[in-house]
């Protein structure tokens, strides 16, 4: 069957279809779209759904848009957003990506992720990289997330990378890239298993017929590879997940993923270290802890080796963790790897300890520490994107076509006068997709965040990811701390069916989940301190 051409779709004129392929010409950025080709019809992967969507009215469209607004809002999934809490919004046209194009980005995930284990490895321990002069050693110990406290420590499975997000990007002639690493504390997954349950619910159509990849295996991979990490000696391991607390703005994320894993959530004051043994306070008494999957910052979580005043971690967590009394996931120290600076350099790692060429290439970027390169940059930083290498969420970002004369001054002169925090990349149009918005679709930038979960075995990568998109229009910054919005990812082909029922996603109620063995609550803390804590890690890297 011919694709129709989307400016004369088969609903009548007018329809929410109308005038997409003169809006995608009237953006400032030249992009790929991914559902429109160039000459006018529809990419083979968007024909069922689009088709189906033609059928509904725009009314009905509209409602089914609210409809999804007001499932995630009954659920509870929100963001912080400028110290608002806010729904997460999801786009009702999912962003689909065919057999070919999800082998190429599983495949260069696991090998990334594969690459930089590796390295973290590497520069915790024998240091081997730096002596073969693949990267400076300065640009490692300068790195203000190098954690001097892990070096020569192993994990027991010899895992640090339990869980990543890695970014992917869309660029002009449609060619993928990786545009930064999220080995610390990926957020977002929680917004995918939601999302492909809103959508099974209220747009079940679309579905029909489709070969959609499912996302529900999520939990029990993730459980899984935690486990793997646990203690040599322990044969049934006790898995909890750590929150900051019920201020942090990813809260429900801790909720929901202890919740489908079967296992405790627990705030730091849930926990109580003796020598170098972990123990959860419950009501019947101490029980030991072997594996924490961490959401809370490296500077936060142990107050005896970081930071003296956290009151949201646990004392001589990371001594019992080097006794190897206890796993931390995902390691401390992993921060060095999402340095911009250290991303500029992962291409080569790849090479260097694995040997092969890179599957995804990175967005180009140039080294702010070199002069000649920095002089170059300066002399045009209208057409460069600056970011801090230790940024995340799109704050402190400076794309310099859109920013004003003083913003650029003020970068320029920061660049000059501390290169080792800035990174500077070309401005990339990001792919666009069509997108609800004032009744009608019209094309939005977007990206994905693939989740890879890595057991010590094999790194497994669940299908689709998180698509975060640009609600307005031209904006190329599509963080959900910025305004932006989501779309259900669907990966189409292959020989896993999607769920045919919605899973059943619900907010968890009274602070800590739930237990045979109620928890004591543990010591009081200053609580105005404590909020404010767990706030301040919604600026960290990871953030969606």
């Amino acid at each position: 069957m011919p694709s129709p051409a989307l400016d004369r779709p088969s609903r009548p004129a007018g329809g929410p279809l109308a005038g997409y392929g003169g809006a995608c010409q009237r953006l400032p950025y030249a992009a790929y779209d991914e559902t429109v080709d160039p000459g006018g019809g529809i990419r083979s992967q968007y024909v069922p759904v689009l088709q189906t969507l033609q059928t509904l009215s725009a009314e009905g469209l509209a409602q089914r848009a609210e409809a999804l607004a007001g499932a995630h809002r009954s659920k509870g999934i929100t963001f912080d957003l400028e110290g608002e809490e806010r729904i997460f919004p999801l786009d009702l046209v999912p962003r689909i990506l065919g057999d070919a194009d999800w082998r190429l980005v599983q495949t260069g995930v696991a090998q990334r992720v594969r690459a930089l284990e590796a390295f973290l490895a590497d520069v915790y321990g024998a240091g081997r990289i730096m002596r073969a002069g693949v990267i400076p050693a300065a640009v490692i110990t300068s790195s203000p997330q190098f954690a001097r406290a892990v070096h020569g420590f192993s994990p027991p499975n010899g895992v640090r990378v339990h869980v990543s997000g890695i970014d992917i990007v869309r660029d002009e002639d449609g060619q993928l890239c990786v545009l930064e690493d999220n080995l610390r504390c990926p957020s977002g997954v929680s917004y995918v298993l939601a999302n492909r349950a809103a959508m099974a619910q209220m747009l079940p159509e679309l579905f029909s017929g489709q070969r959609v990849q499912a996302v529900t295996e999520y939990p029990a991979r993730l459980l899984a590879a935690l486990r793997a990490a646990a203690p040599h000696d322990v044969g049934e391991p006790t898995v909890v997940v750590l929150t900051p607390g019920v201020y942090n703005s990813a809260f429900y994320e801790h909720a929901l993923l202890a919740r489908l894993m079967g296992v405790e959530l627990v705030e730091g004051r849930d926990l109580v270290v003796h020598g170098t043994s972990v123990f959860i306070r419950t009501t019947e008494g101490e029980a030991p802890v072997h594996v924490i999957y961490r959401r809370i910052d490296d500077d936060y979580l142990d107050p005896l080796q970081f930071r003296p005043d956290s009151l949201l971690g646990c004392p001589g967590l990371l001594n019992a963790a080097r006794a190897g009394g206890v796993a931390i996931a995902n390691a401390v120290g992993n921060g060095v790897a999402d340095d911009k600076l250290v991303y500029s350099y992962v291409p080569d790692f790849i090479r260097f300890y694995l040997g092969e060429e890179p599957v995804l290439p990175n967005v180009p970027t140039a080294r702010l520490t070199d002069p000649d390169v920095r002089a170059k940059v300066l002399a045009d930083p209208q057409h460069h994107v600056f970011k801090r290498v230790d940024g995340s969420g799109g704050k402190g970002l400076v794309l310099g076509s859109s920013a004003s004369g003083e913003e650029l001054d003020r970068v320029c002169a920061d660049v000059a006068a501390r290169p080792r925090a800035w990174i500077a990349q070309r401005v990339v149009g990001l792919s666009t997709v069509p997108t609800w918005l004032g009744g009608r679709l019209v094309p939005r930038h977007v990206d994905l965040r693939p989740f890879a979960v890595h057991d010590g075995n094999s790194v497994w990568v669940l299908p689709g990811g998180l698509t975060r998109v640009a609600l307005s229009e031209g904006e190329l910054v599509v963080n959900s701390s910025q305004g932006g919005g989501s779309k259900d990812t669907w990966v189409v082909g292959g020989s896993a069916l999607s769920e045919s029922v919605a899973m059943q996603l619900s907010p968890v109620a009274g602070g800590l989940e739930a237990s045979a063995a109620a928890q004591d609550p543990g010591p009081e803390f200053d609580v105005p301190s404590q909020q404010q804590q767990q706030q301040q890690q919604q600026q960290r890297p990871g953030r969606c």
